[in-house]
């Protein structure tokens, strides 16, 4: 494991809400979306499941994609700012079973405060351990997606869209076709 178990939790969590606003149009097209986000990343705590909340975690996926593109004094000034702006306090908790890991809002803060929370510390922890090429953005065709490389010799690609699939058919194609000619 190249970082804490709940840091590459978050970092996954964090590409995965900028993803929900990419090339395939709006994926938190309602509460029920955001619901699924939710379970699919295993957050715990306070989520309301109104469109209040919804708007609030859209709102934070500019700024979060923002860590994929940004130089890393940009990028530190992001993640200063979203732990100052919700007074992050990290303490060490458990909770459903899990080891003990960093919190640093309580777990009754509004749900888009918890994401910008964990996605900052996470990427705290990808600057201090000088790993910010982990971050990369697809390199498919046409593909804005963000990805968290997290592979043990930094080989990943593609994003979880289907564009690794792509990108061997077109090879695949590409291949065949050589050979005819």
């Amino acid at each position: 494991m190249l970082f804490a178990h709940d840091t590459e939790c978050s970092l996954t969590a964090a590409a995965a809400l900028v993803n929900t606003d990419g090339r395939d149009g709006e994926e938190l097209a309602d509460v029920a979306a955001l619901d699924a986000f939710y379970t699919t990343h295993a957050y715990s705590g306070r989520h309301e499941h109104t469109e209040a909340e919804l708007r609030a975690v859209r709102a934070l996926r500019p700024r979060l994609r923002r860590l994929w593109y940004a130089h890393i004094d940009e990028i530190v000034s992001i993640v200063n700012g979203l732990l100052r702006e919700h007074r992050a306090l990290p303490q060490l908790i458990t909770h459903d079973t899990e080891p003990y890991h960093l919190h640093a809002v309580p777990r009754d803060a509004p749900l888009a405060t918890r994401i910008a929370v964990e996605a900052a510390m996470a990427i705290a922890d990808v600057v201090r351990g000088g790993e910010l090429r982990r971050l990369r953005i697809c390199e498919y065709p046409d593909c804005d997606n963000v990805l968290v490389d997290l592979s043990k010799n930094r080989s990943r690609r593609f994003c979880d869209a289907g564009c690794g699939n792509r990108a061997a058919v077109s090879a695949y194609r590409a291949r065949k076709a050589a050979a005819r000619s």
